[in-house]
């Protein structure tokens, strides 16, 4: 066994943890785009056990070893398919967690309150998908995030931002709840030596 791999595997009881999410939502895309069991088979040869439907938050060294692997392994695709599982991630959280009562008054708020509004919701729990990074609202105009050391393209080198599947999450929550046609440009990122990956919301004609 190699370190990488007893790295995959020590689960303590103080690792940092990432929401399943980012990898339950990977897999239907894997497989629609690869075949049947093409999940199954990356996981496999990344390293990465499967989870169940219902697992609770996982390591993220699991979602940042996924997402790397695939980046590396399918280059040309991986930054549409991890776009695809952020948009159902983001599909998934409207669903289950937040309540349809926050829903319809984030909406029936003007824009720039509703969007203040979750931004803060999504700062509150932004453990669940910052893990051992650090959130923070830097910018209202525009709106605009950061995650100081993002675990899940820690350690990743590119000449181009590689957060897709972070982007497609804000950009699914704040297209449904504020701005229909709001696009998210991430414009740094830790992969390309930034201390921090930085995420732009720019409403567009709404």
């Amino acid at each position: 066994m190699t370190a990488h791999d007893q790295r995959i595997e020590a689960d303590p009881a103080n690792v940092h943890r990432i929401g399943p999410n980012a990898i339950l939502q990977l897999i239907p895309v894997l497989d629609g785009a690869f075949g049947a069991g093409a999940a199954d088979r990356s996981l496999a040869s990344a390293g990465v056990p499967r989870p169940g439907p219902d697992s609770g938050m996982l390591p993220e060294v699991q979602v940042s070893t996924l997402h790397r692997w695939l980046r590396e392994t399918h280059p040309q695709e991986a930054p549409r398919l991890l776009r695809e599982a952020g948009l159902a991630t983001g599909d998934y959280i409207l669903a289950n967690r937040i309540p349809a009562l926050a829903q319809k008054v984030i909406r029936a708020l003007p824009a720039f309150l509703g969007a203040r509004l979750l931004a803060a919701a999504i700062a509150k729990h932004s453990w669940t998908f910052a893990g051992s990074g650090k959130f923070s609202i830097v910018s209202k105009r525009p709106l605009s995030f950061e995650i100081s050391r993002n675990p899940v393209v820690v350690g990743e080198s590119s000449d181009t931002p590689l957060c897709h599947w972070h982007a497609a999450v804000f950009e699914r929550l704040f297209s449904r709840l504020v701005w229909p046609n709001v696009a998210v440009r991430e414009t740094h990122c830790c992969a390309q030596g930034a201390s921090a990956c930085r995420f732009e919301l720019l409403p567009r004609g709404n």
